[in-house]
């Protein structure tokens, strides 16, 4: 784990498309919940059904995104850097729904899920772009895993489009 300062912490924050459209409180605010986090290749960052209580921004490597299946482990789909995974932690009582595994030396901003539940519970304009822009992680997430089931249960002639 990288001992990061504040300053660090910001530096990193700014460059992220999630902050665009924040004021300088709320920026400020989002700072506070952050902490950068570096994980290993082929670290895994969490398991399906894990305990949650960050959310992570990507600021440097690939992170992939996967499933279980009978026999082998799923690819949904890889986060770039600026892409948000672990959303489930802004759900009350819910597990992790994937399991994401660093491809590379991968360097995120982890933020404390109760604390930017709190943030979207007494800004609810900062509330409303947060789970906004969850909604479009959440939405291609769901597409890339009805994507995987459609290729998993497709007969090779079907794939080939014959």
């Amino acid at each position: 784990m990288t001992t990061a300062t504040m300053e660090d912490v910001h530096a990193l924050l700014r460059r992220q498309s999630l902050v665009s459209e924040l004021s300088e409180r709320q920026f400020a605010r989002l700072a506070d919940l952050a902490e950068l986090v570096e994980f290993e290749s082929g670290e895994i960052i969490h398991r399906e059904g894990d305990e949650c209580s960050q959310l992570f921004l990507v600021v440097r490597g690939h992170v992939a995104i996967e499933m279980a299946g009978n026999h082998e482990v799923l690819r949904v789909e890889t986060v770039v850097p600026g892409g948000e995974f672990g959303w489930t932690a802004m759900l009350l009582g819910a597990g992790r729904y994937f399991q994401a595994r660093a491809l590379d030396e991968v360097q995120v901003l982890a933020f404390d899920a109760p604390g930017l539940r709190q943030m979207c519970d007494s800004d609810p304009a900062f509330g409303y772009a947060l789970m906004r822009r969850l909604l479009v992680v959440v939405a291609g997430r769901l597409q890339s895993t009805r994507l995987q089931v459609v290729d998993m249960i497709s007969t090779p002639a079907k794939r080939a489009g014959v």
